[in-house]
Formats: C-alpha cells, sequence, structure tokens
C-alpha cells in the first residue's frame, strides 16, 4: 500500500538564531489516510516538539510518490522524476512525471541521492527538475507492528544523523562530475 501525504502548515512562537521570539508558519509532511487523520497526527507530533500554543494553518494532499531520507543529510529536496516509455501504435516516447522527496544537503547530492532512490527502476527516466523544498520534517504511519517499529526506527535514525563535514576534502572538480554525468546519462539509455 502507498502512502498517502499531507503538507501541514503550523504557526507557532519560536527563538531565532538571535534569541528573538516571533511568530513563523512551517511546512511539515504527515502520512495519512484523510485530511481528518493528517489534523489528528500533526497535533500529537507538534505537541512533544512545541511547548506553547501552535495553530494548523492548512492541510493540502501533497503529490509525492515516495520519501527518501538519507543519513547526514538536513535538508529535504523535491526531484521531479519522468519515465520514459515508448508507445508503439504511436510511435512516440511519453512521459510520466512523479515527484520524489530526498533528503540531502545541497543540489548535486539531492541529484545522487535520487539517482540512487531509481537505480531498480527497469524503464528509462530523466530528472528535469530538482528543487529545495520549504518541508521542515516528515512524519511517516507506522502501524505499530514488530516489523513498523524497525521501520521506524530505522526511519528517525536517519532523519535524525547528524552532518560531518569533512574540511580536508578535496575541491570538486567540476570537468570531473560532468563526465561523471555524461558516463552514467550513457548508461540509463
Amino acid at each position: 500500500m502507498s502512502a498517502i501525504w499531507y503538507e501541514c502548515k503550523v504557526k507557532y512562537r519560536k527563538i531565532d538564531e538571535n534569541g528573538i521570539q516571533k511568530v513563523t508558519t512551517e511546512p511539515y509532511l504527515i502520512d495519512a489516510i484523510s485530511y481528518t487523520e493528517a489534523e489528528r497526527r500533526i497535533n500529537e507530533e507538534m505537541a512533544a516538539y512545541v511547548s506553547e500554543e501552535f495553530k494548523i494553518t492548512n492541510i493540502k494532499f501533497a503529490n509525492y510518490a515516495e520519501i527518501h531520507p538519507f543519513e547526514k543529510a538536513d535538508r529535504w529536496f523535491k526531484s521531479k522524476v519522468s519515465l520514459v516509455a515508448y508507445d508503439e501504435e504511436s510511435g512516440k516516447e511519453r512521459k510520466t512525471s512523479m515527484y520524489l522527496l530526498v533528503q540531502a544537503n545541497d543540489v548535486k547530492e539531492a541529484y545522487d541521492n535520487t539517482v540512487h532512490a531509481m537505480k531498480d527502476t527497469m524503464g528509462d527516466y530523466t530528472i528535469p527538475a530538482i528543487s529545495e523544498s520549504p518541508i521542515i520534517d516528515v512524519f511517516p504511519y507506522f502501524s505499530g507492528e514488530e516489523g513498523d517499529l524497525a521501520a521506524l526506527e530505522k526511519f528517525n535514525t536517519i532523519k535524525a544523523s547528524k552532518i560531518e563535514v569533512d574540511t580536508m576534502e578535496d575541491p570538486l572538480d567540476i570537468e570531473e562530475v560532468e563526465n561523471e554525468f555524461v558516463v552514467e546519462e550513457e548508461t540509463e539509455m
């Protein structure tokens, strides 16, 4: 069964980097079967994080096909993936688009993580767009069964892992990266 995701916007008081308290509205992603359940679940999740009063300002259906958390990443990116199919009757290529939400630190890493998430795909695909998502956090649904508890633990561990910055890393050679993308595109076809 595939997940149904709802984007919930929550308004609450938050202390910023300067120690100043301000009112902010942030989007969160909830896995639920209805708007009513999404509202109930976001209330439960936010009550654990926010000690003061908060208000749910909007709940809307989010069109993500899959969510992919990755270790040592702190932001969410929306990747548009176009699946390419050849229609034998008309002789034309058809593209069907879907959106993935992947966790990464920058756009290049989001591209790499999208390719990794699509590695078991049998057909051809392209990634025409990747953009940073305003989503702050993702709350998947788990039934509480033993297998789901292990999956929840794994999801939360990956999502909460801290970023390790390697200051000794060599600078990225753009020519090397471009050649890598050309090789990947040729092997996918």
